[in-house]
């Protein structure tokens, strides 16, 4: 047991220390968004990297696909395969920035004809848009890098390049943004500097830490690439699913008025917060039982077992979410009036607070270990029966419930991940796969 546990903290660690920083990004921005002290400008940032969460949304496969394929191999010692798909992820990350920069006027010209803002705001979210779109080859091979890092068993190199990244992008937008008269225009070089910081870096480490694998992507693949491709299909439907969630979780809380969106939102950061930590933990599920996978899939004995791992795996996100539940059952209240000290709302957030940790980890688990067996039509299929769960609770309950109908909506779309995962997981042969 102490030798699952040890494997197991030694990757969620990074990962979670990594995903620490990512709140920090926002506080910077609302600090210079202060100093640039311009509504218009404040409205910009926030319009344009929605855009961004709504745009690269849908490239979540390049890290999720590449992780659990690379750690099979990397279970098998098939460093061509390794090598392989590293290779493809770029490429596809590549084209993918390349389509994004053909259709960036389409894209803010539709994005614009649903989002309903004054002119002056939008005109300041254009400017920022123009301008950070152009770190999309470096971000999307960053997403490459970091599922490609992860499947190799090492969490460490991400984390060094996303805190890197996240430091970069907060010093350099702050910097351009307030010393400078290039404004809200500063915010949008900064993360593009950022983001190509972390591509040269995350380059580096692959020369200095993986040069065999650095020179073998030069070469012609020899590895068939269909169920790579077939697994980034799965794995694109259930992005376009988690934005059909996310996105009419705001847009749904938004008709109840400012206070119910506001509220709504900053429970939302709240379960963000809970999640940066049980990420940690899926992200190494991930990586243990692709490596599994691989080894048993040529006869290797692997060192830990399978099956124990899940359930310790499991183990560990439920007991980050009774610390999380104890947390907001002791401080929530003070919490949410630190984050808006003048919040007023005549329905009673939280409960809502106390039960999303408990109900959302195993769905954070699952995704993981399914990632790990490259399951990927049963996490597509997980999240369509998600988001159907996620509207047809809404709709049911939208005319009794107020903004209530949508916190059970959202609830709905996580019972439905848990139970649809966990009982395929039981019923269909998964648990003794990862056995042997």
């Amino acid at each position: 047991m102490k030798s699952i546990n040890s494997q197991i903290i030694r990757l969620a660690i990074p990962s979670i220390l990594a995903n620490i920083t990512i709140p920090l990004v926002g506080l910077v921005d609302i600090v210079i968004a202060g100093h640039i002290a311009d509504a218009a400008a404040i409205g910009g940032i926030a319009i344009g990297t929605m855009l961004f969460d709504l745009l690269y949304w849908n490239f979540a496969f390049l890290r999720v696909g590449t992780s659990g394929i690379t750690a099979q191999a990397f279970g098998r010692q098939d460093w061509g395969e390794c090598s392989g798909q590293l290779r493809h992820a770029l490429h596809v990350a590549l084209i993918g920035a390349a389509g994004i920069l053909l259709i960036q006027w389409l894209f803010v010209w539709v994005a614009f004809q649903l989002v309903p803002c004054s002119e002056t705001v939008a005109a300041q979210a254009r400017t920022y848009f123009f301008i950070r779109v152009w770190a999309a080859p470096a971000t999307l091979c960053l997403f490459a890098f970091k599922g490609w890092f992860i499947g190799m068993q090492d969490t460490i190199s991400p984390m060094v390049v996303d805190i890197v990244v996240n430091v970069v992008n907060m010093v350099a937008s702050y910097c351009l943004a307030v010393y400078t008269p290039l404004s809200i225009s500063g915010v949008a070089y900064g993360t593009v500097i950022a983001q190509f910081t972390g591509l040269i870096l995350a380059a580096a480490i692959l020369i200095v830490k993986y040069p065999q694998f650095f020179k073998a992507i030069w070469h012609r693949p020899e590895h068939p690439i269909e169920r790579t491709v077939h697994m980034n299909t799965n794995l694109f439907v259930r992005s376009l699913c988690f934005m059909v969630i996310y996105v009419g979780y705001t847009s749904l809380s938004s008709r109840y008025g400012d206070e119910a969106l506001a509220v709504s939102s900053l429970i939302m950061k709240l379960f963000m917060m809970f999640s940066f930590f049980v990420d940690g933990f899926a992200y190494a599920g991930e990586a243990l039982v692709g490596r599994i996978i691989g080894e048993l899939q040529v006869g290797r004995s692997s060192s830990i077992s399978g099956k124990s791992m899940i359930w310790v795996l499991h183990g560990w996100c439920i007991g980050i979410a009774i610390l999380f539940t104890i947390v907001f059952g002791l401080w929530g209240t003070p919490i949410m009036h630190l984050l808006w000290p003048d919040v007023v709302t005549d329905w009673n957030y939280l409960p809502w607070l106390l039960a999303m940790p408990i109900i959302s980890a195993p769905a954070f688990m699952w995704d993981g270990i399914y990632v790990g067996l490259t399951a990927s039509k049963c996490i597509r299929d997980a999240m369509i029966a998600s988001a159907v769960a996620f509207v047809a609770v809404y709709v049911v309950l939208m005319n009794r419930m107020g903004i209530e109908a949508v916190l059970y909506a959202y609830f709905a779309h996580l019972l439905a991940r848990d139970i649809y995962l966990t009982i395929d997981f039981l019923s269909t042969g998964k648990s003794k796969k990862v056995s042997g």
